[in-house]
This record gives structure tokens, sequence and C-alpha cells, in this order.
């Protein structure tokens, strides 16, 4: 009886029988994708954020709300390439025309 068995609560570790390794595979690929995500949407709040201003400004200036639009595209453009990288795949690829929605939509709204 020196060493007796103490039986614990199943949601508590036991230092003697560790639980098996994690598939670190699959972990990864949901840590990339989250990543991709919240990258990707970050950004597009900026680019956004961007138009928005642009929309909030007199008509009077109207090449810096071009100007700001243009912007909004740029940053749109940064942020699919950022996702692709994350994701280890070549940035400029087709997918890289939807960053700049932002200054499609934008240079729309200002101009009509």
């Amino acid at each position: 009886m020196a060493h007796e068995q103490v039986r614990r609560p199943r949601h508590l570790m036991d230092p003697a029988n560790p639980v098996r390794p994690v598939n670190d595979a699959s972990l990864t690929t949901v840590q990339r994708w989250v990543m991709s995500v919240l990258t990707v949407f970050t950004i597009a709040h900026l680019a956004v954020g961007l138009v928005v201003a642009a929309l909030a400004m007199s008509s009077e200036f109207r090449a810096q709300q071009i100007g700001l639009c243009v912007l909004a595209g740029l940053f749109g453009a940064f942020g699919v390439a950022a996702g692709q990288l994350i994701h280890r795949r070549r940035p400029l690829n087709l997918w890289l025309l939807l960053g700049f929605l932002p200054t499609v939509i934008g240079v729309w709204l200002v101009l009509r």
C-alpha cells in the first residue's frame, strides 16, 4: 500500500497518463484559415473606411475623393495578396482583381 492509485475525475489531467499528442497538421490548417480571414477582413475594413471617407468629403475635392478610392483599392489588393501568401499561394493571380473592387465601387459612388 505504499503507492496507491488515485482516481481522478475525467476532466482533470493525470500526470501519470498524459494525453495523446494533437494532430498538428489539421491544427495548422485551421490556424492558417483563421489568420487569413482575420487579415483579409481587417484590411477590407480599412479599404471600405477609405471609401466612406471619400464619400464624406465635399464634392469640391473630387480629385482627393478619387485618390482615396484608389488607395482603398490598393489596400484591398494588398489584403487579398496577404491572404494568398498565408495559404502559401502565389499572390499574383486572378483573385487579386477582387481587391480592386473598393476602387470601382468608390469611384462609381463618387461620380454619380
